[in-house]
């Protein structure tokens, strides 16, 4: 018997009430028509009422690719758990996202957890364990002690709790029903047999399939084609069609943001280093070309996404990658893919060019095992007690992503980002930078509005090895406190710095350095 159907009939077996995880990272691998078919029938019919959605990540980009926004209506959606949250502007009407409004107006009660435990949960659902276990995370947002992963006040269950585990303290996600799963491939045959040949990353695909089918419910699969079975050898079918209940065919499924399809996304061919990829000159620029030189060849290396994913283009314009140099460089993303071009803004998350793939649930495995020793990661906010916000901020509720994960494990990370925000101009003339206009909102506070990792509880635990880096400074994040190392020519350190950090004392080092000139250039 044949388990392809139509979208209107796939998205019928969600029930009112049921948990409904669905697979995506950004634009990529979301299955969009499920996700909006659903939305039109609760339009339409109004039901089914109060369902709880689990997204391991941010699903979509709410604005063509809408993925988790389809759903964002109160009364269809009850609670969300979810791993980030999309948080752009629309371009067309200068909307946050539906979602957004719901979680700031308090209409739905709205959980983020850290991504690596909203993937490592589903194996614990698939094989039926009480839950999840992990030191990641303590002492942030995520901590019970401090907010719980809670985001909205209507979010009032516990959903992680701090236990006791032979002396130690660890984190707990008690596991919960999945009634459906929304997932996502290139091509099914008619049993549902499903394979990924045209998806540069899984993500948890997988882990859903399994996690839904232990709780006894239903997996419907989007795909772009339908192909005989037995056609595909064994290998390239990833998920048995035993897992799969409904497959439902979309050919025009986008592949991610803006692109309907790029097979430089998926390897398999030589590339010669170089690409048109160019950053625009601006403080990101500067930013990222001053991170790059913490790079080192031969080094497993993650870069995050914002201004942090940045620093992989600017190493491609400086020719670091011409004739086979990328392959000196292993650079990877939470996602899973490895080698090639780290790409930024909506095409983050898989690489062009690369020469692996791990899932995204493994691709967590090998982060919490140290194997990223180095990480760059973006920032929102930096505190007198040496916390990293990334997760909450301002009118942003983007959560934490991969963050804590990646934080956690490294042995050297850089941060990145503006030394302030919120209309920032700069120009660079005469050998000296310029803050023409200085942005509204300080980003070095008394108090982070939410903890995204402790870094200076972490350096004096652990040794981590970290650094902040801005348009016009440089900081290294010592035990007791930050320090001061570099500064852009032309800026004055107590107007133009000090002043302007409200952390706590910052400490200037003896031998401060001026940052080089040739960080400036157009």
């Amino acid at each position: 018997m044949s388990k392809i159907c139509s979208v209107e009939e796939a998205v019928a077996v969600v029930r009112p009430g049921d948990t409904v995880a669905t697979v995506g990272v950004i634009g990529w691998i979301v299955p969009d028509a499920l996700l909006g078919a659903l939305a039109k029938r609760f339009r339409e019919s109004g039901t089914p009422k109060d369902c709880t959605f689990y997204f391991p990540c941010g699903t979509g980009d709410a604005i063509d690719i809408k993925g988790m926004d389809h759903v964002a209506i109160e009364g269809l959606m009850k609670r969300i758990v979810s791993g980030s949250y999309v948080n752009p502007v629309d371009p067309k009407t200068g909307e946050r996202p539906k979602l957004m409004q719901l979680i700031r107006q308090n209409r739905i009660e709205a959980y983020s957890w850290p991504i690596g435990a909203s993937m490592h949960w589903l194996r614990e659902v698939a094989r039926r364990s009480p839950g999840y276990l992990t030191k990641v995370g303590l002492g942030t947002y995520a901590d019970p002690r401090q907010e719980g992963g809670k985001f909205t006040a209507k979010a009032t269950e516990d959903l992680i709790k701090v236990v006791q585990f032979e002396g130690e303290e660890y984190l707990f996600y008690p596991t919960f029903p999945l009634n459906v799963g929304f997932i996502r491939g290139a091509s099914a045959d008619e049993f549902g047999n499903l394979s990924h040949e045209d998806e540069p990353i899984h993500s948890s695909s997988l882990q859903i399939a399994l996690a839904v089918k232990a709780c006894g419910g239903k997996v419907v699969a989007q795909v772009r084609r339908i192909v005989p079975r037995g056609e595909r050898q064994a290998p390239q079918v990833k998920i048995p069609g035993v897992l799969v209940d409904y497959v439902v065919v979309m050919p025009d499924q986008m592949m991610t943001t803006d692109t309907p399809y790029d097979t430089s996304y998926l390897g398999g061919g030589q590339w010669n280093g170089r690409t048109d990829d160019r950053l625009p000159f601006g403080p990101d620029k500067i930013i990222a070309r001053r991170a790059s030189r913490q790079i080192r060849p031969g080094v497993t290396s993650i870069f995050g996404f914002g201004a942090s994913s940045d620093i992989p283009t600017v190493l491609l314009e400086e020719g670091k990658f011409a004739d086979g140099g990328y392959r000196n460089y292993p650079f990877t993303t939470e996602h899973g893919p490895f080698m090639g071009l780290v790409m930024s803004g909506w095409q983050f998350s898989a690489n062009k060019y690369p020469e692996a793939l791990l899932d995204g649930v493994t691709q967590f495995d090998f982060i919490d095992g140290g194997g990223c020793p180095f990480a760059a990661l973006a920032f929102a906010e930096f505190d007198a007690e040496g916390n990293v916000n990334v997760s909450r901020f301002g009118i942003a509720n983007p959560g934490a992503g991969g963050f804590t994960d990646i934080a956690h494990n490294a042995r050297e990370l850089v941060f990145t980002g503006t030394f302030t925000t919120g209309g920032l101009q700069i120009a660079f003339e005469d050998g000296k930078l310029q803050i023409v206009k200085e942005g509204k909102v300080l980003k070095f506070v008394r108090k982070v509005e939410q903890i995204t990792y402790p870094v200076r509880r972490n350096v004096r635990e652990r040794g981590l090895q970290a650094i902040l880096v801005t348009e016009r400074a440089v900081f290294e994040i010592q035990a007791d406190g930050l320090v001061l190392t570099e500064v852009a020519p032309g800026i004055d350190v107590r107007s133009q710095v000090l002043e302007l950090m409200d952390c706590g004392t910052v400490r200037v080092a003896e031998n401060l350095k001026t940052m080089d000139a040739a960080l400036f250039e157009k």
